[in-house]
Order: structure tokens, then C-alpha cells, then sequence
């Protein structure tokens, strides 16, 4: 059955059709870990100079991207899939966004889940942060001018991630959050239709979240920095910038968490692309309703650069 794109933006039209409806489970994830790999990049950048090294705790895979030479502002990155899929290469966004703004992209691996299920990731990310750090002079990078980000699950672990440094006393200068996966309790809503939501659905989310959790989602209580939503405090946290569609599943809690910190204090700039589903940007880079986020996005970083 055809899918309904009358509210989609018609310049994502395209990109949609090509992409298969699927709902995440264990056949499909292992089908999607697998074409994952063969994705084309419709975004071509031969002056960036792409590096891969392995942090010495943890084993994992860091790509390191780079235009210019000399000490240069990082934005720390977490890929997304839903904690389930993905790959830590992300050459596209290190290349949409280092064309607006000078700085260094450093996007860390992580272990996936059910396999390796909660603080794996985190715990990846958080060792790959810190050699980051150590390494900074190494590098080239200048560890005083630092943003964490990410992109979907990618998203969410770039919070959860933001929050455990901030409580360990590391100072940060930013967080770019786009469509972050950040609550656990959207899975267990019985007023949202399983297949309702274009690219990521709430059975794909259920079974994301259970996944990294290790049990249902929705529970009474998650352990600390596993779902950055139900953080009771977010005082004290940096400057953020989340990015959603209006079509995506993940509107209300992005909206919600937009809310709460804008309550705790915190500055936030939140943006809502209309006629965006989940992954827009990821599924068609070159679209004008993506090269908008990544202007908005831009524009944050340099501005948290420069503050830095």
C-alpha cells in the first residue's frame, strides 16, 4: 500500500519512495546493519581529510574530519540508528557541517545494541570524549571550544552524555541535538499508532528502546543517563540546539525537553522543520527544507565556537 506523503515536503518526496518501510526488529536490524554499508553519499567534499583512529580503553573506531590545518574548535559526534544500526565514519555530516562553520568533527563509535545493551554505548562514548581530550594537542583540536552532538539515538547518547560530564564537573560549550531519540516513554504510548510515523515507527522505537535498555520501555524507573528525558534536574546544563520535523516521532518529547530546560535556565534554540519526517536530513542532504537545518545548525556552532 502506498504511503501517505501529502504532508511531507515534496522535496523529500523522492528520497522517501526509495526508502523501504521497514519496522525494526531482530531480522530487520540484522538486514539493515548489512545494507547500511552500501548507502550512496550524494554529499561530495575532496577538501576534507578523513582520519580513522581507535581509542586505546575501549577498542572503538574514531573518525576524525578536518578541512584546515591548526587548533581548531571540535564538535564531538554520536551517529544515530536507534541504538541498533549505524556507523561512526558520518563523512556527510562532517562535510555539510564543516563547510559552515571552521572546526573539527571527532564522530566516536559505539557498541550497539541487544548485543551490548545499556552503559555499553555510553560508556564508549564517554572514553572516547575523554581520549579526545587527552589527544586534543595531538589533534590540533582546542578543548576549550567543545560541542557535543548527534543525530537520532546518536542524539539522545550526545545528552545522556552532556549530562554525566557536566555532573563530573567537565565543562561544555554546546549540544546539538537533531530529532534526538531522549524518551523512552513515547515507546509505550498507546495513542500512537505503531506504523504511524514515516522511517521510524513506534514499533521500530519500542523495539529500539528495549533493545538498549534490556527490558521494556516505559518503566517505572531506568538507571541514571540511560534516558536524558527523565533527568529530573537539567539546570546547569550547556547552551542547546535540537532540530525536529513536525512529522517526526519524536516531536512531543523534543518539544518537551526544549521546554524543560528553557524552564531550568538553559538556552535553547529549537527549530521545527515543516513537512519533515524522521531522518529527512540524513535521506535527502541536498533538499533545501536539510540545507536549512544545516544553516540553523551552522550558525549555532559558531556562535558557541566564538563564545568559546
Amino acid at each position: 500500500m502506498a504511503r501517505d506523503l501529502s504532508s511531507v515536503d515534496p522535496t523529500l518526496h523522492a528520497a522517501l519512495k526509495r526508502f523501504p518501510p521497514v519496522t525494526f526488529g531482530p531480522a530487520t536490524t540484522r538486514l539493515m546493519r548489512f545494507a547500511n554499508r552500501w548507502v550512496p553519499d550524494p554529499v561530495h567534499a575532496p577538501d576534507l581529510e578523513s582520519t580513522k583512529r581507535s581509542v586505546p580503553e575501549s577498542g572503538r573506531t574514531v573518525w576524525i574530519h578536518r578541512r584546515h590545518s591548526g587548533t581548531s574548535p571540535v564538535l564531538f559526534w554520536l551517529h544515530g540508528g536507534g541504538h541498533v544500526i549505524g556507523d561512526p565514519e558520518q563523512r556527510r555530516w562532517a562535510a555539510v557541517l564543516t563547510s559552515r562553520v571552521d572546526c573539527v568533527m571527532v564522530s566516536a563509535g559505539y557498541r550497539l545494541s541487544p548485543e551490548h545493551p545499556f552503559p555499553a554505548s555510553l560508556d564508549d562514548a564517554h572514553a572516547a570524549f575523554h581520549w579526545m581530550l587527552e589527544a586534543a594537542d595531538d589533534l590540533g583540536l582546542d578543548r576549550t571550544r567543545v560541542v557535543i552532538g548527534g543525530e537520532s539515538a546518536g542524539g539522545g547518547l550526545a545528552a545522556s552524555l552532556v549530562q554525566r560530564l557536566v555532573d563530573e564537573g567537565t565543562p561544555i560549550g554546546g549540544q546539538l541535538l537533531v530529532y534526538p531519540m531522549l524518551d523512552d516513554r513515547t515507546a509505550a504510548r498507546t495513542d500512537i499508532g505503531p506504523k504511524e510515523h514515516l522511517v521510524w515507527n513506534n514499533a521500530s522505537n519500542r523495539f529500539g528502546w528495549g533493545s538498549f535498555l534490556g527490558m521494556p520501555p516505559g518503566a517505572q524507573a531506568t538507571p541514571p543517563y540511560a534516558v536524558p528525558a527523565r533527568r529530573e534536574d537539567l539546570s546547569g546544563l550547556p547552551p542547546a540546539w535540537i532540530g525536529v520535523g513536525d512529522l517526526d516521532l519524536f516531536l512531543d518529547e523534543d518539544t518537551a525537553y526544549a521546554d524543560r530546560l528553557r524552564a531550568a535556565g538553559v538556552d535553547v534554540e529549537f527549530v521545527v522543520s515543516e513537512g519533515g519526517p524522521h531522518g529527512f536530513v540524513s535521506l535527502a542532504p541536498l533538499a533545501p527544507i536539510s540545507q536549512r537545518l544545516f544553516d540553523s545548525a551552522g550558525a549555532f556552532l559558531a556562535a558557541r565556537f566564538g563564545a568559546g
